[in-house]
């Protein structure tokens, strides 16, 4: 059993955890709230800029006009991009969206290449030996649309040029606190919502249908890219919240395991001490 001195050091070592779990729970939460903010209030200027493209799409005016962003061709290579955290100390959040695109590229029968964004998919990819085209890491908490474009320029010109023939996407999609869902998604080549009769809206294009998608389609690239890691930062502080709240309920159960352990070896050591000097009492007798 172990000694008074050693588990009095135990103790003070999760004590020093507990306060380190606190404050990373702290920062978590001060960052999280801010975060899920711009997740969800990007996602109606998303959905708009996806019916207005929808539109285009099925305007007459440019019927049999080449988009290549629109165009669907055949499948030879894939290319996707993985958007993961820098970061650990996030529960299973980089675990099962890791998982997710390990099986995503299991399951194809062409070659697949990565476009990796934070150093968790990165380090995970290359131990798995696959190809990685591209690697982005060091964004920030509270990134910008302009600092996300060169992942966005990469994935235009690798499928414009015919290096790639269809592009996916994979990112932790926010659902609440609690849930964040590993998603996979179509990124090209841009296939428009559905949109119904109801839904649909007169647009008067300057200077033409044909000119105005041109320009929005790789507009419309970069706000997913974008988007999507709102919602990789949103769920990363959601589930380092979460972690760092257990973490910390764990030391705190382990600290009274360990101070009622304490207390019994005392009360032991106690207890013999006073045999040893009843028996000493009646030896001298």
């Amino acid at each position: 059993m172990a000694t008074v001195q050693v588990l009095r050091r135990r103790i003070r070592s999760v004590q020093g955890t507990q306060k380190i779990c606190r404050a990373m729970e702290m920062i978590a939460t001060a960052r999280m709230r801010r975060a899920q903010e711009q997740a969800i209030a990007g996602r109606p200027y998303a959905q708009r800029i996806g019916q207005v493209v929808a539109d285009l799409a099925i305007h007459p005016q440019i019927n049999g006009e080449a988009q290549p962003l629109l165009q669907k061709r055949e499948v030879r290579k894939i290319a996707i991009v993985h958007i993961a955290t820098d970061r650990g100390l996030c529960g299973g959040l980089n675990a099962n969206l890791n998982r997710l695109v390990a099986n995503f590229i299991l399951e194809q029968t062409v070659p697949v290449t990565l476009i990796t964004v934070g150093q968790k998919g990165r380090a995970f990819m290359l131990r798995s030996g696959q190809d990685i085209r591209a690697e982005f890491t060091g964004i920030n908490d509270r990134p910008t649309l302009l600092e996300t474009l060169p992942i966005s320029r990469v994935v235009i010109d690798d499928y414009t040029n015919g290096g790639v023939d269809l592009v996916y996407i994979a990112y932790p999609r926010f659902v609440t606190t609690m849930v964040q869902t590993p998603t996979t998604e179509v990124l090209l080549p841009v296939e428009p919502a559905m949109v119904s009769p109801t839904q649909r809206v007169e647009y008067i294009y300057e200077p033409a249908p044909g000119a105005v998608l041109d320009q929005l389609l790789p507009r419309f690239v970069e706000m997913q890219v974008y988007h999507a890691i709102l919602e990789l930062i949103a769920s990363e502080q959601s589930a380092r919240m979460v972690a760092m709240r257990n973490a910390s309920d764990n030391a705190k159960e382990l600290i009274d395991d360990l101070i009622l352990t304490l207390n019994k070896v005392r009360q032991e050591t106690i207890t013999k001490e006073i045999c040893d000097i009843t028996g000493g009492v009646e030896a001298l007798a």
